[in-house]
């Protein structure tokens, strides 16, 4: 499945600093019942961006003007725990959710987010926390990040660096979702597959 590319993204970033949010309140699970990944946008966050009523909770920072389609959050630690779900992670794709930057991740949401090309940023709990605040103002929500020059550019002048498994990053770079990568790789495949039945002629 092809991807679409993460090079350089500028867009609003959303704040939600909480920590341990979990993929039942990312996507709750009566979203979980369709046959494809339609609608999910309408899932995402569910519970808080909606009141009983069903209208917009205006308290919600997803639903206030300066982080209204935001392209990234700025999100607390052990992010994305709970179920494996990846419609959590099919819903923010859906809603423009091009990176999440935090300090913790939890291990199959990091790799569901992963395969769906959406880029994770880990920074020290010093740095994410300066973020977050930074963020927080509505006159400060314009982020960049360079996914090349592994930088985060913030509105005011200052950048971030930060750090990214070189295969990881790569796959974002092409688009390439985990089959995508390993074709890349072809050549050298069946260059071992011919050896491989030569030695073990059998096998064949």
């Amino acid at each position: 499945m092809s991807l679409q590319p993460f090079t350089l993204v500028t867009g609003k970033a959303a704040p939600m600093l909480a920590a341990n949010i979990d993929t039942d309140v990312i996507m709750p699970k009566q979203f979980l019942k369709g046959i494809d990944r339609s609608g999910l946008d309408r899932g995402l966050f569910f519970d808080l961006r909606f009141l009983a009523s069903g209208e917009p909770n205006p308290a919600f920072v997803l639903n206030q003007p300066a982080w209204q389609g935001a392209s990234f959050m700025v999100v607390g630690p052990n992010f994305g725990c709970g179920s494996s779900r990846e419609h959590a992670v099919w819903g923010l794709k859906q809603m423009g959710i091009r990176a999440l930057i935090g300090s913790s991740f939890a291990g199959i949401f990091y790799d569901n987010c992963q395969r769906n090309g959406v880029l994770l940023i880990t920074l020290e709990d010093a740095v994410l926390h300066k973020l977050g605040q930074t963020v927080s103002q509505p006159d400060q929500t314009q982020i960049s990040i360079n996914l090349q020059t592994q930088q985060i550019g913030l509105a005011d002048g200052q950048v971030i660096p930060f750090q990214i498994d070189t295969l990881r990053k790569n796959a974002l770079l092409l688009g390439l979702d985990a089959i995508g990568s390993t074709l890349q790789r072809s050549d050298e495949i069946q260059a071992f597959e011919r050896r491989h039945l030569a030695a073990y002629p059998w096998l064949n």
